[in-house]
């Protein structure tokens, strides 16, 4: 499809002037200035006339635009108390019949799997810093989205999708819940301002709820085994478990053989399968007061 408008980087210089808004560094503000990995985002996105879309800091609102242009319901968490005012301003028709939905607030207040009926779709430039968080809110808890097109930083994007031999905490988790691939990567040229890093479009499809383990309490396990490992991630998985977990170290290599995993394998070769195979051979592991590591 093609936006309404061209965008560049002097559109959004101008349109921070004139309503008087200043970039915060501090809430990771770098606004899309790019109309081509606008569209790019939207082609991944396909949102069909209807559609409800939750986007995480809409900022000036092209990409909210181009979402409502396609016929979107788009519900939208903005933090900035500026940028909400501008965008009531700016999309005053589309809020008075209840296409768009905004919402001031810190994102990680909401309750953002309820702000919406299922089936629902996330399509967002996320703000960096709060990443990690929003990807476990969003994919941990019920109802889940059907589709998630995220703008991310490039490098936590690899960690997401990355193969085992790099996995991460990060990467066991959206991967054990979703399918996941980088769309495209964005320079920071497509920014304004242009930040000190590379950014990219992940796309996360949810798989169904039975293709998971069957309860909280068995993804609780999960995770503690998971967690625990990668508290010491470039250590051999035998060893980090037995340090980590109350586990006996005669249990952790019973249940590493029957997993048919190697003793001194590392954390990060290990594929979210095998860690589902390693958590059926351990059975319940016990509590971790320890605490979930968030990366």
């Amino acid at each position: 499809m093609s936006t309404a408008a061209r965008i560049d980087p002097g559109d959004v210089r101008r349109t921070l002037r004139e309503a008087g808004i200043r970039a915060r560094h501090s809430l990771s503000q770098n606004f899309l200035a790019d109309v081509d990995v606008l569209e790019a985002i939207i082609a991944e996105a396909n949102p069909g006339p209807g559609r409800r879309i939750l986007e995480v800091g809409p900022g000036l609102g092209f990409l909210t635009r181009a979402l409502l242009d396609a016929g979107a319901a788009v519900t939208a968490v903005e933090l900035d108390r500026g940028l909400s005012a501008f965008l009531r301003s700016q999309f005053e028709a589309e809020i008075e019949r209840g296409q768009l939905r905004l919402i001031e607030g810190d994102a990680l207040d909401q309750d953002l799997n309820g702000l919406l009926d299922p089936p629902y779709d996330v399509v967002a430039n996320l703000p960096y810093h709060i990443t990690s968080p929003i990807l476990h809110r969003l994919l941990g808890e019920r109802p889940r989205p059907e589709r998630l097109v995220l703008m991310v930083q490039r490098e936590v994007a690899e960690r997401i999708a990355a193969p085992p031999g790099q996995m991460s905490y990060l990467s066991v988790f959206v991967q054990y819940h979703a399918r996941v691939r980088v769309a495209f990567n964005v320079p920071g040229t497509s920014f304004e301002p242009e930040p000190a890093v590379e950014s990219a479009v992940i796309v996360a499809e949810p798989y169904p709820e039975d293709d998971r383990l069957p309860d909280a309490e068995a993804e609780d396990q999960l995770w503690r085994l998971v967690q625990a490992a990668f508290r010491e991630r470039r250590k051999m998985l035998h060893n980090v478990l037995t340090r980590q977990l109350p586990v006996e170290p005669a249990r952790v290599a019973a249940a590493l053989e029957q997993a048919g995993i190697a003793p001194d394998r590392r954390p990060q070769t290990v594929a979210v399968g095998e860690w589902l195979a390693l958590l059926d051979a351990f059975g319940h592991i016990g509590p971790d007061t320890r605490g979930r590591r968030r990366e």
